[in-house]
């Protein structure tokens, strides 16, 4: 048992709404809790064979609703429970026609203000992460992979959220960190002692979150109330590039609130060529919505029915796979085509194919305003790294917001 070196106190809900389900780096497994009735249950999802299939990974007792699961690349499943005080890890397979258990350990939280909960899956799927947040600092835990069970590896002054993997290794995370009432994304290298560098500064100020990023092309997806201080705005930037952090017109969409959850990968040194597949929550529910950095508008595609909402994956060449459930498939996955052209109209095969499953009524789209074409991004810098070689981000630092903003 391990106990946390931090002085509890409870963080902020998110601000952004939770994904249906988690899906590993690399697109071949998910996981997430599904419902019997009443009662709560893991699933494992597997996504990357000929069909997608599920495998039930039911316990002794239901799941409480707050439990978090998260894929392993070997195809075990992490289970995080809490019992007074402590979050209990531990790693799930199927045995049969029943599920095994392998006890990791457990961190102890004894103070009910302290908030701990899992990073999203690290490249590889070998370990996985929690962040366990007090009033003064957070640390960073390695609760599966280690050696001895969960290690304590990072200790970050402020109080932190997010949490996005910058390099393939597993080695740099994006935390949005709050200091002084001020959050601004920084980085931490977990093989260097969790050191913290800045990330984003866009403007002395604000508020400069990072939600995803995309190791190949280097592109950020970024939230910030520098163009509008007081309202948050989605914008993009590439990691190391000398322009300053874009916010184009087109993804503010009125009453909504839009959450990027996948950006296409291998676009090495083409971040304005990178799909972004959005979810947009607003009156008349959740859709996806699609765009790129090079593209004027965003394309409003309505979600598969059963849609396990705010989840998706990318491939390489432009497909995007929205896992969902209904009465009828208990595993498929949707596929959704990137828009072709400048005006963000789809060609043959963009609306999305759900197999049997018919797609929900599509929201009216809203109005979007183009925005001025950016300028080819700089290719990225990199600066000298420690040995063993890693990447080393370049912040995105203080920028003029006169071209900041486009109409």
């Amino acid at each position: 048992m391990t106990a946390c070196a931090i002085e509890p106190e409870a963080a902020p809900e998110e601000e952004f709404p939770r994904a249906g389900c988690t899906i590993t780096a690399d697109g071949a497994y998910a996981a997430r809790l599904a419902l019997d009735g009443d009662s709560w249950f893991p699933e494992r999802w597997t996504l990357d064979g000929p069909e997608p299939y599920v495998v039930p990974l039911p316990g002794n007792q239901p799941e409480e609703p707050g439990t978090e699961v998260q894929p392993m690349g070997d195809g075990r499943v992490l289970i995080r429970r809490v019992s007074e005080g402590r979050h209990v890890f531990s790693l799930l397979y199927p045995t049969g026609p029943g599920t095994g258990e392998v006890l990791i350990g457990a961190v102890e939280c004894p103070d009910e203000g302290t908030r701990l909960r899992l990073l999203p899956p690290a490249p590889g799927g070998e370990k996985a992460y929690a962040l366990a947040v007090g009033r003064r600092s957070s640390a960073v835990w390695l609760v599966a992979g280690g050696a001895f069970g969960p290690e304590h590896v990072a200790e970050i002054p402020g109080r932190c959220s997010g949490g996005v993997w910058l390099d393939r290794a597993g080695r740099m995370l994006a935390l949005d960190r709050e200091v002084g009432g001020c959050t601004k994304a920084v980085t931490v290298d977990l093989e260097r002692a969790g050191e913290v560098t800045p990330l984003l500064q866009i403007a002395a100020g604000s508020n400069d979150r990072l939600l995803l990023a995309d190791p190949d092309s280097g592109l950020l997806l970024i939230a910030s109330d520098a163009p509008s201080p007081g309202t948050e705005r989605l914008g993009w930037g590439v990691l190391g590039s000398t322009l300053p952090v874009r916010f184009p017109e087109c993804l503010r969409v009125p009453d909504c609130t839009v959450t990027p959850f996948a950006i296409q990968p291998g676009q090495v040194l083409m971040p304005e060529s990178c799909g972004v597949a959005l979810r947009v929550d607003g009156p008349m529910g959740s859709w996806v919505g699609l765009w790129r950095p090079d593209l004027r508008q965003v394309r409003h595609l309505p979600a598969p029915t059963g849609w396990l909402t705010g989840t998706g994956l990318w491939t390489r060449d432009g497909e995007l796979q929205l896992p969902y459930a209904d009465a009828e498939v208990t595993c498929g996955v949707a596929r959704v085509r990137m828009p072709a052209g400048e005006d963000g109209e789809t060609g043959a095969g963009a609306e999305a194919e759900a197999g049997s499953s018919e797609p929900s009524t599509p929201p009216d789209e809203p109005s979007t305003s183009p925005d001025e074409p950016s300028p080819p991004p700089d290719e990225p810098s990199e600066a000298e790294p420690p040995e063993p070689a890693a990447p080393r981000p370049v912040p995105l630092r203080e920028a003029p917001l006169g071209r900041l903003v486009t109409n």
